[in-house]
């Protein structure tokens, strides 16, 4: 398949939208950066609030629907063991991730990108193996505590109105962007939707469309 492309190696960005209560987010996160040395592509994490969009399209949580979460249940042990990565099913799912945003952003912009996506892997590993219910403050602030980040710079930055604005600006971007799920990749304005798209995502950058 694609073979009658031709392949050619450019510097690319990936736009890496996401939920912290996503699973899929989660899977996602934990390979796109060997994605984007393969294709010798830089990668923007976005970390978003996927229920603001989900308000826009009318979309409701898999949870709701029996039939869909029995499945999605199974998918996702399934995945899980396909890639050889950890995970357990939280016990409170799905949660808000504004704290968790929150930090994200606010470790972004005064310590760079690179901090910024080591607490987010942080963070959700913390719940989707270790079961920590991420929705809570107090949760987010001891996470960000273990990898060294003062307690009291965590806890002023979730309450700073700049922080939640910028989580706000972020979210609104993404919409206008029609991003509505998680993970969500941009690159070259080209949307894909959903962890099962990271082969198309890698083929399209090395292939430079088709």
């Amino acid at each position: 398949m694609l073979k009658h492309l031709k392949v050619k190696k450019v510097n690319k960005t990936i736009d890496f939208y996401f939920d912290f209560s996503s699973p899929y987010g989660y899977f996602s996160s934990e390979l796109i950066d060997e994605l984007a040395v393969r294709c010798d592509c830089r990668v923007n994490w976005r970390p978003y609030l996927m229920g603001v969009a989900m308000k826009v399209t009318g979309r409701q949580p898999l949870v709701q629907f029996p039939m869909i979460n029995n499945y999605s249940a199974r998918d996702l042990a399934r995945v899980a063991r396909f890639h050889g990565i950890g995970f357990s099913q939280p016990s409170e799912f799905p949660v808000a991730s504004v704290a968790a945003c929150r930090a994200f952003y606010w470790l972004n912009e005064t310590q760079g990108a690179d901090r910024a996506k080591q607490l987010a892997r942080q963070i959700l590993r913390a719940y989707f193996i270790e079961d920590k219910n991420i929705s809570q403050a107090p949760v987010i602030i001891d996470i960000a505590a273990q990898s060294g980040i003062a307690v009291t710079d965590i806890s002023d930055a979730l309450q700073d109105p700049e922080v939640k604005l910028k989580v706000r600006e972020v979210t609104d971007r993404a919409i206008e962007r029609q991003v509505f799920g998680s993970p969500f990749f941009i690159v070259d304005d080209e949307p894909f939707w959903g962890h099962d798209r990271l082969g198309h995502l890698e083929a399209w950058i090395k292939a430079e469309r088709w």
